[in-house]
């Protein structure tokens, strides 16, 4: 049965469905011999793809990996500074990436998948993934600061010499533990956006720094089980529910 090129590309791990697209408006992706550029272009199972030359295999096993990714590992595929990269630890035969990012220094839940289809609905905003973070800040967050980040704050990044400023989505917030003599606290922040240092931007506009940061759950799949660097397969179920969007019932302390 025929389908849209670029959704054969996700489902073979090329890369996710938007990201495809825009191989294929690049004119990377030839079909038969044929550099394609229209995104309608449907193919059927007996047609041969190549991107950048490289022949895919649309047959290729869909597999989803959980990482609790180390600090001082990137979540790239490769790095020009030739620093460790999720890639280096997620030792697979299927080519795998990793559906969003943790910045170098974080640590935590991390999936990685070749399946492009489900990265792209996990990273886009209306899928609403919750995503919990537990970070130790510099000082004692106030009871009004907290409401702040209830209530959305608007913060400022930059990335790749922009800088971009937006206000972030509401965010559950607590501080679950503090420590007055070094003054600093623990906060646990469930957010389901994703923009780039969004935590630590958050914690800043509302006037405290960033010390340690671990997202310690992604829906569903936290870290039980898991010391930094490792990594497992998720579970049949697991993968379906990631699918279907549930979310951990936190009074029934399961999803």
């Amino acid at each position: 049965m025929a389908e849209r090129l670029q959704k054969v590309m996700a489902q073979a791990g090329v890369a996710s469905r938007r990201a495809s697209e825009q191989l294929i408006l690049d004119g990377k992706v030839t079909v038969n011999g044929k550099t394609v550029r229209e995104l309608g272009t449907k193919v059927e199972p007996s047609d041969k793809i190549e991107v950048s030359g490289e022949p895919i295999d649309s047959r290729e096993k869909l597999v989803y990996f959980l990482l609790n990714k180390p600090r001082g590992v990137v979540t790239t595929t490769n790095d020009d500074k030739g620093r460790q990269t999720v890639m280096d630890i997620v030792d697979e035969p299927e080519r795998v990436y990793p559906v969003g990012r943790l910045d170098y220094d974080t640590t935590g839940v991390l999936l990685l998948t070749n399946d492009g289809d489900l990265a792209n609905r996990l990273m886009h905003p209306s899928y609403r993934i919750d995503k919990v973070y537990v970070a130790k800040v510099k000082g004692i967050p106030t009871n009004e600061q907290l409401e702040q980040l209830r209530h959305g704050v608007t913060v400022r990044t930059k990335q790749n010499g922009r800088y971009t400023t937006f206000k972030a989505a509401p965010a559950r917030a607590e501080i679950t533990s503090t420590n007055t003599k070094n003054h600093t606290a623990i906060v646990k922040l469930t957010i389901h956006e994703g923009k780039y240092h969004q935590v630590k931007e958050m914690m800043k506009a509302v006037g405290h720094e960033v010390l340690k940061l671990t997202r310690e759950r992604y829906g569903m799949l936290d870290l039980a089980g898991l010391t930094p660097g490792e990594y497992r397969p998720l579970r049949y179920e697991e993968v379906q529910a990631l699918k279907a969007g549930k979310q951990y019932r936190k009074s029934a302390g399961r999803w």
